[in-house]
């Protein structure tokens, strides 16, 4: 099976939102977090140093404590780029409000996953519109928000490269938000497993974890979603984006 096509490698700015405020998780822990202020601001901030998508993340839905759905469509309304939409998508009503929002891209949870066969059905039906989260420790599936442990990462990967998965996007949940960086040897071992093209999550702290990513292109890992190093000034978006498209 082919590789997914994408034009270039994409850098993914994130935007995670709580209770209406941009922030950052660590370790995917709900109070360990740091407060960036407005998200529209956030992403304008993104849009305006070249991004070409965002990836929007409601983390209220994702440990399924509310939801943000209106500062949400207002953060995509203000945006001419492109977003991916992320955060507790794991049933029908979940899934509608996020279409809804006519985001260019949906992003189930990892915890969809417990039901696969409902996300094989979506991922049948939408195609490339959907992507599929990974979010993983110790090479297990650990859904945020879960009360039980995750079922079998490959496993899923197999079942869900068979129906068609277009994306998955690969969250080591240990690095996630604390700059130690990616998981590089994970990311490796999901790109060998299936053909289905990788966005590295979780952990990237330095230009030199961009260009390492960007040279795993070949074996298809095919964006990076950047968080905490952008907010805290590791390094620029625009200095990301210069190294990935030169």
């Amino acid at each position: 099976m082919a590789r997914f096509a994408m034009n270039k490698f994409e850098i993914l700015p994130a935007v995670d939102v709580k209770e209406g405020k941009s922030v950052r998780l660590k370790q995917g822990e709900p109070d360990e977090k740091s407060i960036y202020g407005s998200p529209i601001d956030c992403a304008l901030d993104f849009q305006k140093a070249g991004a070409s998508w965002l990836h929007l993340v409601d983390l209220d839905a994702a440990y399924g404590v509310g939801n943000n759905s209106k500062v949400l469509l207002e953060v995509i309304n203000s945006l001419e780029i492109k977003v991916e939409l992320s955060g507790g998508i794991n049933n029908d009503q979940s899934l509608s409000r996020a279409l809804a929002t006519n985001c260019d891209r949906v992003v189930l949870s990892t915890l969809a996953l417990e039901n696969l066969v409902w996300s094989s059905e979506v991922v049948k039906k939408y195609g490339d519109k959907i992507a599929v989260s990974l979010d993983i420790k110790d090479q297990k599936l650990a859904p945020r928000g879960a009360i039980t442990k995750g079922g079998d990462l490959f496993e899923a990967i197999s079942h869900l490269t068979s129906v068609g998965c277009s994306l998955f996007i690969v969250t080591d949940v240990t690095r996630d938000g604390n700059l130690s960086g990616p998981n590089f040897e994970l990311l490796e071992k999901v790109c060998e497993f299936t053909k289905v093209p990788v966005i590295a999550s979780g952990g990237i702290s330095s230009l030199a974890d961009i260009e390492k990513l960007h040279s795993m292109q070949k074996i298809g890992v095919t964006g990076a979603i950047v968080g905490k190093a952008l907010y805290e000034g590791a390094f620029t978006l625009a200095e990301a984006l210069t190294l990935v498209n030169s």
